[in-house]
């Protein structure tokens, strides 16, 4: 991996870890990609998404794209950090946190996606709540903030599972449709009541650093 601090950061659960997703990651992601593994019906992302891209290699070198584009933009204001889920040492898919006005507002989004043949477990809140853990113990976030689509049954139910509050509603498009998100939020108030013991951190100080010194 390279010495890259952002690709340092690990987070670890009893049930999976979160690892930066450098390339060497992202290649023993790319087979669930080109397989079709981290869609999901009804559809659970807004446009445009690579996802939703019928042809199986341009949807490996779409996605690909998007993510080294989200790398590579860097700045202690806004970022995104991609995590590859492992499941016993098994890629199963991807944890992102993503920040926007960080160094003033301190509120984190998240985005993920898990393979087909793993969902039903619970391991999308256990993800989630690896990457919470990062925002609020690691990163001293402020607030988090979430949305899915009205019928994503899914993520609403992990939201509510883990504090979020809802916070209004809005309308995107999803394959050129219509339709409505359930937006979420979460403060630090509310993670703090439901804060579990059992996460631990790794190179979370040395991505602290790269922050303050840009």
């Amino acid at each position: 991996m390279l010495d890259y601090a952002p690709l340092q950061i690990r987070v670890r659960t009893p049930r999976l870890e979160l690892v930066g997703a450098d390339d060497d990651m992202l290649e023993r992601l790319v087979p669930l990609v080109r397989g079709g593994k981290a869609f999901a019906e009804p559809a659970p992302d807004d446009d445009p998404m690579s996802f939703y891209e019928s042809d199986p290699e341009t949807r490996v070198n779409s996605w690909l794209q998007g993510v080294w584009r989200a790398r590579g933009r860097f700045t202690p204001s806004e970022f995104r950090l991609g995590f590859a889920v492992l499941v016993d040492g098994r890629a199963v898919g991807m944890q992102d946190l993503i920040a926007e006005k960080f160094d003033t507002c301190a509120t984190v989004l998240s985005f993920s996606w898990l393979s087909t043949d793993v969902r039903g477990r619970g391991l999308g809140t256990e993800m989630r709540s690896a990457m919470l853990h990062l925002a609020f113990a690691g990163l001293d976030a402020r607030e988090a903030a979430s949305d899915a689509f009205t019928d994503n049954i899914g993520s609403n139910r992990v939201s509510e599972s883990l504090g979020y509050e809802p916070n209004g509603v809005e309308w995107d498009t999803r394959r050129g449709d219509p339709a409505q998100l359930q937006r979420w939020r979460l403060t630090r108030q509310a993670w703090q009541r439901r804060r579990r013991d059992d996460i631990e951190l790794s190179g979370v100080e040395e991505f602290r650093e790269m922050l303050t010194a840009q």
